[in-house]
């Protein structure tokens, strides 16, 4: 088992976490898909989103689960229940529990295998790519909830007690 697959496994399980508190605090199911003026994405798009990408990056390229990904669906979406969203990160978290502790190290200081933008990172980099990817889309879905409900109330986002709890 490889150290750092259980490390990434931590962050992306503790952010895919906070991540489904925050869809479930949503007051409704319309309001998930709103957004604000000059803000594109909801936050069920960005939900749909980094679930469809970890599936991918993770599931499909490293754990050879025959994923086939959809981004342009990830973006598209405008209606759906809280529930379908929360579903999706949880499959997302079932997929990385199952793939990263068992990701050899050796695999781990290879190219990744796929290019991604144009560029092919090492695999480790391109792990934590995808946990700060997460969380920063994380944050913004949690700024779309706080400003569209006027709830300031936090879900718990990038707990540091989460980093010590086994």
């Amino acid at each position: 088992m490889s150290e750092t697959g259980v490390e990434v496994l931590r962050f992306l399980s503790r952010e895919l976490g906070t991540f489904v508190r925050e869809i479930e605090a949503f007051p409704d199911d319309a309001t998930l898909w709103k957004t604000l003026p000059g803000v594109t994405n909801s936050a069920g798009n960005l939900a749909l989103h980094v679930a469809g990408n970890l599936r991918h990056y993770v599931g499909a390229k490293l754990g050879d689960t025959g994923y086939v990904r959809n981004r342009e669906a990830e973006f598209a979406r405008r209606e759906g229940s809280r529930g379908e969203v929360v579903r999706e990160l949880n499959e997302a978290a079932v997929v990385i529990a199952r793939v990263l502790p068992v990701v050899p190290e050796s695999m781990l200081t290879a190219p990744f295998p796929e290019a991604v933008g144009g560029v092919v990172p090492r695999c480790d980099r391109f792990l934590l790519h995808l946990c700060t990817h997460l969380a920063f889309h994380l944050g913004q879905a949690s700024y779309l909830r706080r400003v569209l409900t006027r709830d300031a109330r936090g879900t718990g986002a990038v707990s540091v007690r989460a980093l010590v709890e086994d």
